[in-house]
């Protein structure tokens, strides 16, 4: 059994019509995964209610105060925009506050069985820096629930891998200067939002970007596991091993030129249970929702087997 952490309640954080970080992402992969035929070995679970478990302490430690009242500000008022493409509508606070809970509870499961889990979650959080959100991101989950795991019996050391296609700059923002905390992303250069160049090492040589040109492939990714991702954390030996599981590096994503295929992310998968067993994935990106859906199934199968 997989663990899968869900609420409908995720659906309503609401971006607009035309935002491709849409509801429908959430739907596309639900349906999917109960037409898998192992679906059965899915795992459905409701994200702990905020009344039961209180985030905010943890909140705080990650990022600033007045962005935090800022965010819950817009939101109270009915809804604005932080930029040009990240909005907050009247439920994006507490949705957003419900998609931390549901990552902890991730990191709960993942620790009390030693085999991975999958948050699927909205909105999604690695641009999200400490004093601001971006890039369709209002709170940082990686980096958050990296915490949180450490405040855990044995969890000394906690590994990130993001494969979105962008790069995660607010979870190395929040992260670069924790030496517990190794961060590795692979991410289309040049793209939004601009960072994660290889001379970006972090304050404790814990920080490992890998630039991906435009038109790459599982040929140009897989070298790159194999030569620097995979050295890189049996290195670090981490206790715990988080993904931040964007899905828009496939061919067909209408927001990058990177050209996976759903099934590419099962090999990335593979390459994660070298690492530990103990993996929480999280929903990141991914935008082409025929694309999304098959490439998380794709990944959950490779978990199952």
């Amino acid at each position: 059994m997989l663990p899968v952490i869900y609420s409908d309640e995720f659906l309503q954080h609401d971006n607009g019509r035309f935002h491709p970080e849409k509801p429908e992402r959430l739907t596309a992969i639900v349906n999917a995964l109960n037409a898998a035929p192992w679906a059965d070995k899915i795992e459905w679970q409701q994200p702990t209610p905020l009344e039961t478990r209180p985030v905010m302490p943890l909140l705080q430690q990650i990022h600033d105060q007045h962005y935090i009242d800022l965010v819950e500000k817009i939101a109270r008022r009915g809804g604005g925009m932080l930029d040009g493409d990240t909005r907050v509508s009247a439920r994006s606070y507490d949705i957003a506050l419900l998609a931390v809970s549901a990552w902890l509870d991730g990191i709960d499961r993942v620790l009390a069985t030693n085999n991975p889990a999958f948050v699927l979650a909205r909105p999604p959080g690695h641009h999200a820096e400490r004093s601001r959100g971006m890039g369709f991101c209002l709170f940082s989950n990686a980096a958050i629930a990296a915490y949180y795991a450490l405040e855990k019996p044995g969890i000394e050391k906690v590994a990130i891998l993001d494969w979105d296609v962008h790069h995660g700059n607010g979870t190395q923002d929040i992260v670069e200067k924790d030496a517990r905390i190794a961060y590795c992303s692979l991410h289309q250069f040049p793209c939004y939002p601009g960072t994660g160049q290889a001379s970006e090492r972090g304050f404790h040589n814990n920080v490992l970007n890998i630039p991906i040109s435009p038109g790459s492939t599982l040929a140009d990714y897989q070298p790159m596991f194999e030569e620097k991702v995979m050295p890189f954390f049996k290195e670090f030996q981490p206790d715990l091993l988080i993904v931040s599981a964007g899905y828009d590096a496939n061919a067909d994503d209408p927001l990058a030129s990177v050209a996976l295929e759903p099934q590419d992310y099962g090999v990335f998968t593979q390459y994660c249970l070298q690492v530990t067993r103990r993996i929480l994935l999280g929903l990141e990106g991914g935008y082409d929702l025929n694309a999304l859906a098959k490439s998380v199934v794709a990944t959950i199968k490779t978990c199952l087997t």
